[in-house]
């Protein structure tokens, strides 16, 4: 995506891409010259906001593209993405006084997007933008690889992204880098404290696994960021029916969220003490898979009662959660692709986050307006902790109600008994997919929530020089 985004200076002519709404419609065909004024007004283009209209000169050479906007210039610029699907090859640059020009850039990068890596039909080769030069093209470039990497990783197919891989991936982002850490595989999940993990993976034939990687000085703040990584869920022993697995191997999208996040932290140098811990498995069935009813031990010492093996995303983040909780982390952030009743409450695109803090909550709320990455804050409500009463271990870890009420906060009820020495936590219940392409995001994986924590984390740890 990085490859759209341009300079004046590297483009040989370029194409104007010109903002009008309804009341400067006639002025600005006036200044197109009498070809143009025919054309548009032949096609009945009237600047609705987000249309747009190809300019022919007189010679038949493209002199101009028209972009609605609404009057008073107050239109989202992420609109502007659409037209990164919709112009031919070439270059262009916004005409002085378009609004939002940063964010209009971003968003016609992250709309020419393209996964094609596993087909062999030739793909459309993708328009570009040239940028102001008052306009960071750095950091924009920066936010784009996290995204591309999160998109990347969350498109690719289980059969070639497993908890090995996955967990490679963690790897080569923090070595390339500068950062270090370890892998622990298998049976030593066992030895070392990660009893959830270890029952959650081990039916698959892929060994589950847990990355464990950091980067940066080791007295500056600490920032863990903790990601599901499960690599497809077939819902374990509670087998999901097949219209609910199709999209399976996007439930490593919180992992890839957060991988996606690390590398702009690192790209940009920011002065913390970066965590990760992604914890990598995939729920398949055999013999030996864990059960419901079964009481499995915790990394925190809790005990708990498995309700259904198809809530294994919460398992797998509790033990990641109380290992990041151990060295007391200034600011705890985990993402997951955990509940369907997150997408029931509020849809696809607005993904719910939790927390106590509520000056790290106001923070959030303003970053994700600001940058058209949409985000919701909903309550850890506490009296529905007792839907999570178990008679046989310490926590059950689904509603046990039979309501089917809350389901996306009683998951986050459930993961805050697992964080006690953190200054802050969040948790984000992601979706990590856009089901229907809009502007900015094309229809697959998708990186939710990131920019946003990107911006709030770049504003309170400045950047080193």
């Amino acid at each position: 995506m990085r490859e759209t985004l341009i300079r004046q200076s590297d483009a040989q002519t370029s194409v104007p891409i010109i903002a009008v709404d309804a009341e400067s419609l006639d002025t600005v065909l006036a200044s197109l010259g009498e070809t143009g004024q025919v054309w548009c007004r032949a096609n009945g283009y009237s600047a609705k906001p987000s249309s747009h209209q190809l300019v022919p000169g007189l010679s038949g050479e493209l002199e101009a593209v028209l972009f609605g906007v609404e009057e008073g210039g107050n239109s989202n610029p992420f609109s502007l993405g659409n037209l990164a699907k919709n112009l031919p090859d070439g270059d262009y640059h916004l005409a002085d006084g378009f609004p939002g020009a940063a964010e209009a850039a971003l968003a016609f990068a992250l709309s020419g997007y393209q996964f094609n890596q596993y087909t062999s039909s030739p793909t459309k080769k993708p328009p570009r933008l040239c940028v102001p030069n008052d306009v960071d093209l750095e950091r924009l470039t920066v936010i784009l690889d996290g995204v591309q990497l999160t998109r990347d990783l969350i498109n690719t197919p289980a059969n070639d992204l497993g908890p090995e891989e996955l967990a490679s991936a963690v790897e080569a982002v923090f070595v390339e880098n500068g950062g270090s850490g370890q892998v622990v595989v298998g049976d030593d999940l066992l030895d070392q404290g990660y009893p959830m993990v270890h029952a959650v993976g081990r039916a698959s034939s892929r060994a589950p696994r847990i990355a464990d990687y950091s980067w940066g000085s080791e007295d500056a703040p600490k920032v863990t960021l903790v990601g599901k990584g499960v690599n497809f869920d077939t819902g374990g022993l509670n087998l999901k029916p097949g219209n609910s697995m199709t999209l399976m191997k996007k439930d490593m999208g919180g992992a890839a969220n957060v991988l996606g996040l690390a590398s702009m932290i690192m790209a940009a140098k920011l002065p913390v003490r970066l965590r990760v811990i992604v914890p990598c498995v995939e729920n398949a069935v055999s013999g030996n898979a864990f059960r419901p009813g079964d009481i499995l031990n915790s990394r925190k010492g809790l005990t708990v009662e498995i309700g259904n093996t198809d809530a294994e995303g919460r398992l797998i983040l509790a033990d990641a959660l109380a290992l990041a909780d151990e060295e007391s982390p200034e600011v705890l952030i985990d993402m997951a692709t955990l509940t369907g009743a997150a997408r029931v409450a509020l849809g696809p695109d607005l993904p719910p986050f939790y927390t106590d803090d509520e000056a790290l909550a106001e923070d959030i709320a303003v970053m994700s307006e600001a940058a058209t990455d949409p985000l919701w804050r909903l309550p850890l409500w506490k009296p529905y902790m007792k839907y999570l009463d178990s008679k046989v271990a310490d926590i059950n870890h689904i509603n046990t109600s039979g309501t089917g009420y809350a389901g996306s906060i009683t998951a986050a009820l459930f993961l805050s008994r697992f964080v006690e020495k953190a200054e802050s936590w969040v948790h984000f219940d992601i979706f990590g997919w856009t089901p229907a392409e809009k502007p900015g995001k094309p229809m697959g994986g998708e990186a939710q929530g990131i920019r946003a924590l990107f911006d709030l984390l770049s504003e309170r740890y400045t950047k080193t020089k």
